[in-house]
């Protein structure tokens, strides 16, 4: 009994002790690196007032919100307006429609920078090489605006992609008139915009490779598909695997801007999404609590994503965020 209680006072001693250890030499490099430490402090300073700040108003969503009453909230109404969207029809129409976008998204949008990374990495011409990375890069610079301006001209009754659909079939089609066109012509213009630009972190990553892993490939008699397959690849799959995790955090953040420029009511049975329903619900018509009880759904949708993403990753390959 005795030993028993000499070894847990021993243990608790030896962990008290290390903890002094850790503290001690978390202290000794502040005191070394003082000056790189504060260069901290205006970034903590902005999260703290504008991101973590604003959390403290996700209470409206438990309380009725008056506008210009109490911004926490007028009286407590607890679950009232979570059972109000999960009882709304309407909100179930924008979810599934903020799924789809967002699944067509990460199906097809994701995946093409690297195919399109991977292609650059095998053409030779260091001339032609640059003029298509700075063309397919030129899209992202563009503004919202812009871009939406640039379907809804391309796709109107007298575009030019209506112009080659009346030369092949005889008629045109009013593409943003019907709902079920909208979520290809979403995608296509997302893999568009962004497919250059976010083949850049895959070139970053694909001169980390080691050449000598090639050569050894190639004495082996590996053609350029296997070398791609069993080295390129292996190779950029810690970038893929984070891109892809920090993806599917935003899955339900569709893009708010071009959804809203580009959808009007003869789509809102494809195009309408959880981010412009709470534009409408919250900002035109003024129901503030409902909003903030739909967006706080949203955020928790988002981290139970992230969080099972990065715990599947890790078990199946070992990659992970945290």
């Amino acid at each position: 009994m005795e030993t028993d209680v000499v070894r847990s006072h021993t243990a608790a001693g030896t962990v008290q002790t290390a903890r002094k250890s850790k503290l001690a030499i978390a202290s000794a490099k502040i005191r070394k690196d003082w000056q790189l430490y504060t260069l901290l402090i205006l970034p903590i300073i902005y999260l703290l007032i504008f991101k973590y700040g604003p959390m403290v108003g996700n209470v409206i969503a438990f309380r009725r919100f008056m506008p210009g009453g109490n911004i926490y909230g007028e009286e407590w109404v607890g679950l009232h307006y979570f059972n109000m969207f999960i009882n709304d029809p309407v909100f179930w129409n924008v979810f599934k429609n903020t799924l789809m976008l967002g699944g067509l998204g990460l199906l097809f949008t994701f995946p093409m920078p690297i195919i399109f990374a991977l292609l650059l990495n095998e053409v030779k011409s260091r001339k032609f090489k640059k003029f298509v990375q700075t063309a397919s890069y030129l899209p992202h610079f563009l503004s919202i605006v812009i871009i939406a301006g640039m379907i809804l001209q391309l796709t109107a009754i007298n575009g030019s992609i209506n112009a080659l659909v009346e030369f092949f079939t005889g008629s045109k089609i009013t593409f943003m008139q019907q709902a079920e066109w909208f979520r290809t012509i979403y995608i296509s213009s997302e893999i568009w915009q962004g497919m250059g630009w976010g083949a850049i972190l895959y070139l970053a990553a694909l001169t980390t490779i080691d050449d000598s892993l090639y050569e050894a490939a190639k004495i082996d008699g590996a053609n350029r598909w296997k070398q791609t397959l069993h080295i390129t690849i292996p190779g950029i799959l810690p970038t893929i695997v984070t891109l892809l995790i920090l993806n599917i955090g935003s899955f339900m953040a569709v893009g708010f801007e071009k959804v809203l420029l580009l959808y009007n009511p003869l789509t809102y049975e494809t195009s309408d999404v959880i981010s412009t329903y709470l534009y409408r619900i919250g900002l035109e018509s003024n129901n503030f609590s409902y909003a903030t009880a739909i967006g706080l759904f949203e955020s928790l949708i988002g981290l139970i994503l992230v969080l099972t993403a990065n715990s599947i990753s890790r078990k199946l390959t070992e990659r992970s965020l945290w």
